[in-house]
């Protein structure tokens, strides 16, 4: 996941307002939550632009990936653990004991599943991110060893 100053870096940095932001930092935040596009910045479709434009348009993929609960997954650095899986909340069901048994992995419909050695965002609607009763669960992105897990609204 690209950070604002990653994008920053490959703006013009002329702050010249044209996008309907102050400044070339404010614009970098505002595209990486999705607020703005690239498209909304006039000078990167100038020809001295063009190679930091492709840049930012190969960076910024991977946000437009983002469900509606902004879940990013960067399956580079995915090792397929499946900790996500069996943590999630929803997947997690008591066993006879009152403990909790990880089922993620055995359900037909899971949020999350291991596909190919990575985890792949199966049923987004079932997370507790979604919908307009959201709740703030970050419960797959902390248990991932590897940080490859991110929520687009926490940056």
């Amino acid at each position: 996941m690209p950070s604002p100053m990653e994008i920053y870096k490959l703006l013009p940095k002329t702050n010249c307002g044209r996008c309907g932001e102050k400044t070339c930092m404010s614009f970098a935040f505002k595209l990486l939550s999705g607020e703005k596009k690239l498209k909304d910045c006039e000078l990167l479709f100038d020809e001295k632009y063009s190679i930091n434009r492709k840049k930012l348009e190969e960076m910024l993929a991977v946000v437009e990936k983002a469900k509606e609960t902004g879940l990013v997954v960067n399956e580079d650095l995915c090792i397929g653990c499946a900790n996500c899986v069996v943590s999630c909340p929803v997947h997690v069901e008591k066993d006879p004991y009152n403990a909790a048994v990880g089922r993620g992995i055995e359900m037909e419909e899971p949020i999350l599943r291991i596909e190919d050695g990575v985890v792949k965002v199966i049923n987004i609607s079932l997370c507790r991110r979604y919908g307009k009763e959201r709740t703030l669960c970050v419960v797959c992105r902390e248990n991932c060893p590897t940080d490859a897990i991110a929520f687009v609204e926490e940056i």
